[in-house]
This record gives C-alpha cells, sequence and structure tokens, in this order.
C-alpha cells in the first residue's frame, strides 16, 4: 500500500455512508504494530454522509463515489498536507500557510486552478472568480472561525475535474454543524492534532463507515478499532 511508511494515522468512522457525524481516533505505528494514543473524539462531516473519494487507496471499490458539490466526505486513505490558519505563524510541525483574504481554494471544476488553495494578489482576480470557498471566512462572518485552525485532506490531488475538491480538517461552528464535504471538530482536538502531526511520521487521514473500515483496515494494513489507548 502506499501509505507502508505512515507512523500516523488520524481514522474518522462513521455509522454508515449517509452519516453526518463520526469518531475520530489517533494511532502511532512503531514495529509494524499500531498502537491507538489520545483520547477519542466526535467530528462532524459531510451533510449528505460520505463517498469513496480519490487518494491513496485503490479505486472500483463498492459505494458511492465522491462527486464536485454533492456534501458528502471523501472515504479512503488520503495525504495529509500543510496546515492553515489566521494566525501568522502556526504550533505545528506540519508546513503551514497564513491565511489571508486574498486566498481562496478554487472549487470550479473549469478552472486551471481546481483543488488548490491560491492566492488571488498573485494569480489575479479573474483566476479566483467563481469561488466559493474565501480561506479567510472571519473577513466575510464576522466571528466565523471554522478556517481559524485547519489542513489539507489530500483528497482528488491531480485535480480531476468535478471529483470533489478543497477538503479540510477544520475547526466546527458548533457542536452537530455538518459540512459540505470536509471534517469538523472542536478547537481542542484540532490542537492537539496539530501539535502532534509530523512530516516525517508520513502521517495520512483515514475516514470510512464502520463497516467498510472492518472488512479493509486488516488488508490494508490500517490500525483495528478494537486496540484501546
Amino acid at each position: 500500500m502506499e501509505w507502508k511508511r505512515a507512523r500516523q494515522a488520524v481514522v474518522v468512522v462513521t455509522p454508515d455512508w449517509n452519516a453526518d457525524h463520526g469518531t475520530l481516533h489517533t494511532y502511532e505505528r512503531s514495529n509494524g504494530a499500531w498502537r491507538e494514543v489520545g483520547v477519542r473524539q466526535p467530528v462532524m462531516i459531510g451533510r449528505k454522509g460520505s463517498a469513496w473519494g480519490i487518494g491513496l487507496h485503490p479505486g472500483g471499490l463498492p459505494g458511492p463515489v465522491k462527486q464536485e458539490g454533492d456534501g458528502r466526505s471523501p472515504a479512503g486513505v488520503f495525504g495529509i498536507g500543510e496546515a492553515f490558519g489566521y494566525a501568522e505563524k502556526g504550533q505545528t510541525a506540519l508546513p503551514y500557510a497564513a491565511m489571508q483574504a486574498s486566498h481562496y481554494c478554487m472549487d470550479v471544476s473549469a478552472s486551471p486552478l481546481y483543488n488548490r488553495i491560491v492566492d488571488a494578489r498573485k494569480v489575479g482576480a479573474d483566476a479566483v472568480a467563481g469561488s466559493t470557498e474565501p480561506m479567510r471566512l472571519d473577513l466575510r462572518t464576522a466571528g466565523d472561525q471554522r478556517y481559524r485552525l485547519g489542513f489539507v485532506i489530500e483528497h482528488n490531488p491531480q485535480a480531476q475535474p468535478n471529483a470533489g475538491s478543497c477538503i479540510f480538517a477544520h475547526l466546527w461552528k458548533r457542536p452537530g454543524d455538518a459540512t459540505a464535504g470536509c471534517t469538523a471538530m472542536a478547537d481542542s482536538t484540532m490542537d492537539r492534532l496539530q501539535g502532534w502531526l509530523r512530516p516525517d511520521g508520513h502521517p495520512v487521514f483515514v475516514l470510512m463507515p464502520a463497516e467498510q473500515y472492518h472488512n479493509l483496515h486488516a488488508g490494508w494494513n490500517l490500525p483495528s478499532l478494537d486496540e484501546q489507548p
């Protein structure tokens, strides 16, 4: 598997394909064995549930398939990209990008910048026309802190048209609020993740309904949910 080097895993398991919520687990691997670390936490995902995305895992699996604008979070195994936030510097070992009013994530499928976070000051205002993903939500709606801290979930890294874009782990606005396809969590959960994740741990983000995870985790060399921290 492409994640054979991974020594850190963030695992989100949901009740079924249509559930908008799940449980987040964190694992470390040493000497080939996974060990759960930290306390399991609730998270919210897409308002329509989840569907297979494009990541490190094989394609062609039975179940729904992620599409742009479907309100589902991508399921599968994904790399973890850069962290981002409103502050100038991040408290994380991950590469960190400070978001400004000019930063957008391009969710326009026909754009050559599709599924990328870009700075309109560099690419031009016309290049970000139509994006519905400004990265400084607090400057659009006072007090919106959802992107104050987050990190990129590397779904659809080749920017396949209409396959889904701009998938992040970020803060929730309120407990119980579903997302358009990201994974949202409490501030304390995100603080712990950003402080824990390390590039040299080759971390992966895994999201799946419980039945699919139960059937696939052993063959994919992913942690067993039966292990307790």
